[in-house]
């Protein structure tokens, strides 16, 4: 409990100062943590070994996607067919060249390609969101970290029943209650208080309450791709807390959903 406490300081002591900065310097910074989010997909599916010249592509593909737009304070996301065609490109042709399906397969091609995409376009997004405005990227942050720290210390106090023993044994449905409930109603009163206090209470309300659920599935989504490779963290490389997806992972989702409800708030 120590350990995972001081990493959370450690973590806030990083985050927050340049979460405030935001622009050019938050953007590199997403950067940074999507190649490594990128290496613990990579890695937690490395049964064999794929050529780095393709892993090296996945790296690639995911700096110019996070990248893209930096400058833009504008909430808009625009899909780039020709870098798409690169991707497909530099992704499919060498299964030809190598030919050799123990090596680099379709399913190999097809895994780097998702990895590329889902980090690229999720860490994009985060930066899109900071560089447009930075109380309603905190209002998304809220929702994260209180759903998750409630869940966390309510399942812990009060968990008796068990919410998805299958997917992720330690979460209860005591756990997932009042973190939904915690993590809604701060990002309800944060929203209001710094945002937009004309906002209707029962839009804003019900708004936050689905992005805290939406949270709560992105958390049990990464669960399930750590039990389908039966490991217990994607990587160690936050004490107590384990990596980068480990933490990020109810935002990725939280941050996907909010391009839904943007236009409504």
């Amino acid at each position: 409990m120590k350990k995972r406490v001081l990493s959370a300081i450690v973590m806030v002591l990083i985050f927050v100062p340049l979460m405030l900065i935001g622009g050019r310097v938050f953007t590199v910074f997403m950067c940074l943590l999507a190649c490594l989010a990128a290496h613990e997909l990579i890695k937690i599916n490395d049964t064999k070994d794929v050529p780095l010249l393709m892993k090296v592509f996945t790296y690639l593909a995911i700096i110019f996607m996070v990248l893209t737009n930096m400058d833009n304070i504008d909430f808009n996301y625009t899909i780039d067919y020709k870098f798409i065609s690169v991707l497909l490109f530099a992704f499919l042709v060498p299964i030809v060249f190598i030919n050799d399906n123990k090596t680099y397969n379709i399913e190999d091609a097809l895994y780097l390609i998702a990895v590329a995409l889902f980090v690229g376009f999720s860490f994009n997004l985060l930066s899109i969101v900071r560089n447009y405005d930075l109380f309603y990227f905190m209002y998304l942050v809220l929702i994260a970290v209180m759903t998750d720290i409630f869940a966390y210390l309510s399942g812990k106090l009060i968990g008796c029943h068990k919410l998805c023993p299958n997917i992720s044994p330690n979460k209860t449905v005591e756990g997932f209650i009042f973190g939904t409930l915690m993590g809604s109603f701060t990002g309800t009163y944060f929203y209001l208080m710094v945002i937009n206090p004309n906002m209707n209470i029962l839009t804003i309300s019900a708004i936050s309450i689905i992005l805290s659920l939406v949270g709560s599935i992105g958390d049990l989504v990464f669960s399930m791709i750590k039990r389908f490779y039966k490991t217990k963290d994607f990587s160690n490389l936050i004490p107590g807390h384990g990596g980068i997806l480990d933490r990020f992972d109810s935002l990725i989702f939280i941050s996907l959903a909010s391009i839904l409800v943007l236009g409504v708030i």
